[in-house]
């Protein structure tokens, strides 16, 4: 039997403590209903990523003992994982892109923000899109898997938005300038562990307006195929993050707007549009 798919979270306490770091810790809602008051009400939990230092819970505290209950009310949800590689997909958003050979790129690990935080255009950035797209985390390290056994480096899957500066993207053959600004990777709001992700319904809502919606069906590479790729010349590493294309309707963003990334069985991914300096 296939257990039921879980939620966790990376969050910070509204009364953190001041420390050398800033305090963040990892909770668990098994509520099926993410709306419900049992979906308000989670539990702390060990990391689920013991491999990696960026994602180790602060030390315990009053209140924030493993096991212990905390609320919604308690809290502010950060991005999910810590990632040391933020992959993309590139021309994934179809079976077209099935007629070339898989291709990633590379997004900086500073580029990633949580929900709710400002995605920050600077001046002259030219025209910028928001795509929403299914994210992979990454739950161990893994080299050279294979189809059959891509989905055991999985941990879950979170929703990642994909900032584009499209001006730069056509200048820089590489995408690091139009992909790699700060704040153009909001990932969150949770990751859903054991969520059936095949057929999974990909949105975007901008400014309330909800645009042509699109599946995980329609990706060209799937999942899988995705892992077996990446894996096969380099090391995945735990809290590693795969986003893996955006197959539906995007449209520009403008500072003042408001973004909102939906995916089945997630949820939702919302984050205002600032000018910057």
């Amino acid at each position: 039997m296939t257990a039921a798919p879980y939620r966790l979270a990376r969050v910070r306490p509204n009364d953190a403590v001041q420390g050398p770091l800033p305090e963040q810790f990892f909770v668990r809602n098994d509520a099926l209903d993410f709306d419900s008051a049992q979906g308000r009400h989670w539990v702390l939990v060990k990391t689920p990523f013991p491999a990696s230092p960026a994602n180790q819970n602060s030390p315990e505290r009053a209140g924030w003992t493993l096991g212990g209950a905390v609320s919604e009310e308690q809290f502010t949800f950060l991005a999910p994982c810590a990632p040391a590689n933020v992959f993309g997909m590139a021309h994934n958003t179809g079976a077209p892109g099935r007629a070339l050979p898989p291709q990633a790129f590379h997004k900086a690990a500073s580029s990633v923000v949580g929900p709710g935080d400002d995605i920050v255009l600077s001046p002259g950035v030219g025209y910028v899109d928001p795509e929403a797209e299914l994210t992979v985390v990454v739950g161990r390290a893994a080299r050279n898997l294979t189809v059959g056994n891509a989905r055991e480096a999985i941990l879950g899957f979170t929703i990642g938005n994909d900032v584009s500066a499209r001006d730069a993207q056509k200048s820089d053959e590489l995408w690091i300038s139009a992909k790699s600004p700060d704040t153009f990777t909001p990932l969150g709001p949770w990751i859903v562990v054991g969520m059936e992700d095949r057929g999974a319904p990909i949105s975007i809502a901008h400014n309330g307006t909800e645009l042509q919606g699109g599946s995980t069906d329609d990706l060209g590479w799937g999942v899988e195929e995705i892992m077996v790729y990446l894996s096969g010349f380099m090391t995945l590493q735990p809290g590693d993050v795969i986003l893996t294309g955006f197959p539906a309707e995007c449209r520009r963003i403008r500072p003042g707007d408001e973004v909102a990334c939906r995916i089945g069985g997630i949820g939702e991914l919302r984050n205002p549009v600032r000018a910057g300096q």
